[in-house]
């Protein structure tokens, strides 16, 4: 074998995690196989597997999903919530205008254009333990339509990207499901039950990109169906399913940048361009109002809504509703995670509780109300009695029976199934990048390969699931893949408080520390004077690190070393040094200086006339684990810094024997 071929399976070997990725592929692959050769027995199965759980785990995930809820918002205002996802000197990645609007777009979805139209009017005409077609059976309707699409889906996703936002950015783990069970397992979630715990993450992922993608093609080809009069059948749709798939891998190949952005922007425009054209093509000032009055009563009634389990008057309602929509937002919780934790670097827990929660929920009530209500009053006030019945014939017809009735239908009708398809590949690709994060390496990008390899499993796996029944099939994998997954989220929020709670003592502890006093006979007060009005540049704070906080270190690591501490000193590329104390199974502790670049305040001085370099200065701040302390060492002696070292060092003691 040339050492050519060696190196190339080497660098196969380390670029994906094998455990992972071939456990959970070998169980799709069984899964896909017998669906399509035993579609018959697989439908039987999913139908007793969903009866199963409604009558068995209905309770468990409504409390769950209650819980998310509940721990979110606790999170935020307690003491936790100032706390930020990130080291303690980071500072937000995007202003709040960037990170709105990429909320906002994780907000949209296949989802909000099947059910905009289908969920309020089948809610409207039969709600559960109410006569239709009433006009309280209107207000119920879009009551449960915005009790689907609020804030209890997005706590689920705010779950699982705090906890990817926190111990990545905070504690450099890995963006993996399995670094949430850090605090509870340690350094054993690389090991065997990491691996289980990345592979139930991705075959969550999963089957919730593929209940979407199997959503989308249903409503996919009712568009073409009534634009073209291409025929209604499972047959188009798997072709459909493959078509469009080739297209999300090609994005998928193209990369973040050049594809999925370049399609979510033109996914944004579309949705735009649609919600402005019912708001002024529709009843505008019944919009308007039924969006007031439709926030008023999900807020007055969610309490209720959120333990609602129909106990004293069962049916099959709720599995095919609610059930079907928390397995859902639990199976999509590691996709939309890891994407909302990757632009929200450097929030505090509050704010990023209380934009995750706003945000998209705040346009998917606009949506929902503008759509919905819409449509209702078409029913109600106008008696166009046969958009229920082709509702009720046929969910994914409802979007374009309800632009028949308006203006300009058919170069709507495109529009909207240009849309879906967008979203279709958006879903693909998007799907495919963040299973390839968590079946790759955790230090290499996945290979294109593997990426292509998921798009055409999520496909697979739609494929199937349309063979074994359609859309209940569909339901019935979102709800029964999300099961384990729920169990998971519970260790998750444990692992987060858990960790939390040691962060809250640590900086308690850390703020007692004394700074070393400076005030001295070998620190007159003229010396301390200049250092405040004197601004040093890079290469006095570099000299001044290199010459006395370096050797103040290796003094102190001398110390450790000669009772048997292991201790490194280290310098960066950037002149920080840093001496870094290990302790085995506890925390280590860390201290750093850094140069750290500031603006030179313009009060004291006329600014205009001077270069970029003399506007500058630098300070040689001290850093932790946790982030930034905001204090300067320039000027001060070896024997003060010593001791401040000491100082931290006997902190980070303290605080390792109260969290035993």
């Amino acid at each position: 074998m040339s050492e050519e071929t060696k190196e190339k399976q080497r660098k196969f070997k380390i670029r994906i995690n094998p455990p992972v990725f071939l456990s959970s592929a070998v169980l799709i692959l069984v899964f896909v196989l017998f669906t399509m050769f035993n579609p018959a027995r697989a439908e039987r199965i999913f139908e007793a597997v969903q009866n199963w759980i409604i009558i068995h785990a209905g309770w468990f995930y409504i409390l769950a999903v209650a819980f998310f809820l509940i721990f979110v918002v606790y999170l935020a205002f307690s003491k936790k919530g100032h706390i930020k996802l990130g080291p303690d000197h980071s500072t937000p990645d995007f202003s709040y205008l960037s990170w709105f609007a990429m909320l906002f777009s994780a907000g949209m979805g296949i989802g909000l254009l099947f059910f905009s139209v289908a969920e309020p009017v089948m809610h409207y005409m039969d709600p559960p333990a109410l006569e239709g077609g009433t006009v309280e059976a209107a207000r119920e309707a879009m009551k449960i339509t915005f009790f689907h699409w609020g804030v209890h889906a997005w706590a689920i996703y705010a779950v699982m990207a705090l906890s990817l936002a926190y111990f990545s950015f905070r504690h450099n783990l890995p963006i993996r499901v399995r670094s949430a069970f850090y605090p509870i397992i340690g350094d054993r979630i690389n090991g065997p039950i990491g691996h289980v715990i990345d592979s139930f993450a991705v075959i969550a992922t999963l089957f919730g990109v593929a209940t979407s993608l199997g959503v989308g093609v249903l409503q996919v080809n009712a568009g073409l169906h009534y634009i073209f009069g291409i025929a209604h059948s499972t047959g188009v749709q798997i072709t459909l399913i493959v078509i469009i798939t080739l297209f999300a891998t090609g994005s998928v190949v193209s990369g973040l940048d050049k594809g999925i952005r370049r399609i979510s922007e033109l996914n944004i425009t579309l949705a735009l361009l649609l919600l402005i054209f019912v708001l002024f093509m529709g009843p505008t000032l019944h919009i308007l109002q039924t969006l007031v009055q439709n926030v008023g009563n999900y807020v007055s009634d969610v309490v209720e809504q959120t333990f609602h389990l129909y106990a004293y008057d069962p049916g099959d309602w709720i599995g095919g509703w609610t059930l079907f929509y928390w397995g859902w937002w639990i199976s999509w919780s590691p996709f939309v995670g890891m994407f909302v934790a990757r632009v929200s670097r450097g929030r505090t827990i509050r704010e990023f509780v209380i934009g995750v929660l706003m945000v998209p929920v705040g346009f998917t009530f606009v949506w929902m109300t503008f759509f919905g209500n819409t449509a209702i009053d078409m029913i109600m006030n106008r008696g166009i009695t046969q958009l229920y019945d082709a509702v009720a014939a046929d969910e994914a017809v409802a979007m374009f029976q309800f632009f028949e009735h308006l203006p300009f239908s058919m170069v709507v009708s495109v529009l909207a199934t240009i849309l879906i398809i967008t979203f279709f590949i958006t879903s693909s690709d998007s799907g495919s990048l963040v299973i390839d994060m968590m079946t790759n390496n955790v230090k290499q990008e996945g290979p294109v390969w593997q990426r292509v390899f998921w798009a055409f499993t999520e496909g697979a796996v739609a494929i199937a699931l349309l063979l074994a029944g359609g859309l209940e099939a569909l339901q019935t994998g979102a709800i029964a893949s999300a099961l384990p997954f729920t169990i998971i989220l519970l260790f998750i929020c444990g692992g987060l408080f858990r960790a939390l709670q040691k962060d809250v003592i640590k900086q308690k502890t850390c703020s007692n520390v004394t700074l070393t006093d400076s005030s001295t006979a070998s620190f007159p007060w003229q010396k301390r004077l200049q250092n405040i009005i004197h601004y040093p540049g890079k290469e006095d704070v570099l000299d001044f690190i290199k010459n006395t906080v370096r050797p103040a270190m290796e003094e102190v690591a001398a110390v450790f070393e000669k009772n048997g501490i292991k201790t490194e000193v280290e310098e960066g590329e950037d002149g920080r040094v840093w001496i870094k104390v290990l302790h085995q199974e506890e925390d280590d502790f860390f201290y750093s200086v850094r140069p750290t670049l500031y603006n030179t305040p313009t009060f004291m001085y006329d600014n205009t006339e001077k270069d970029d370099d003399e506007q500058t200065y630098y300070r040689a701040e001290v850093y932790l684990k946790e982030g930034g302390q905001n204090y300067d060492l320039m000027g001060w002696a070896k024997e003060q810094i010593i001791n401040n070292i000491i100082d931290q060092y006997e902190t980070h003691i303290h605080y390792l024997n109260i969290v035993r």
